[in-house]
């Protein structure tokens, strides 16, 4: 039996993940997108697995700069994961009113993300239509904020109340 892509892609809708937002800059020129498509591969070296559709624009500048910052998002960053995953928005419209900082590669962080992971792309593997970055994290810089934001089910859902609490508890 082969699963097609629709329903893949359904099945895929039910796996709740954190949502970043995946940006880079350099050589290529900056460049942004919301992902979900993120996960921690090993502590030793800190490594990150990305995975970026080869025909986004994001990709070339990612393949070109080997450099991206995983910014994770917060509840309140649900309108700027929309922005960065429009195609019809111009840069300047999803980068404008949004304050930034850079890290140890230059790309560019987000200042109030939960978390920012500034990372090397170490390698780089292809399958199908995506392409899978293995990213080794060299900078890191946390907020304030203990609260998550996860698509699940094509839908945004906060993560809140949750620090120091077991899920037993709930």
């Amino acid at each position: 039996m082969t699963v097609d892509a629709t329903e893949f892609r359904a099945a895929m809708s039910r796996l709740g993940a954190s949502v970043s937002l995946i940006t880079t800059d350099g050589p290529a020129g900056r460049g942004g997108m919301t992902a979900s498509s993120v996960c921690s591969v090993t502590d030793q070296p800190p490594t990150l697995l990305v995975c970026i559709n080869r025909n986004a624009s994001t990709y070339r500048a990612v393949r070109r700069n080997l450099a991206v910052c995983v910014n994770i998002l917060a509840p309140r960053h649900v309108d700027l994961s929309r922005r960065f995953s429009t195609a019809q928005l111009s840069a300047e419209q999803k980068w404008s009113g949004v304050e930034w900082k850079t890290l140890a590669t230059g790309a560019p962080a987000l200042a109030d993300a939960a978390v920012s992971l500034d990372c090397r792309v170490s390698m780089v593997k292809h399958m199908g239509t995506h392409g899978v970055f293995f990213c080794e994290v060299v900078d890191v810089s946390f907020s304030a904020t203990t609260e998550g934001l996860i698509y699940f089910d094509r839908a945004y859902h906060p993560i809140t109340g949750w620090a120091g609490q077991a899920v037993a508890e709930y």
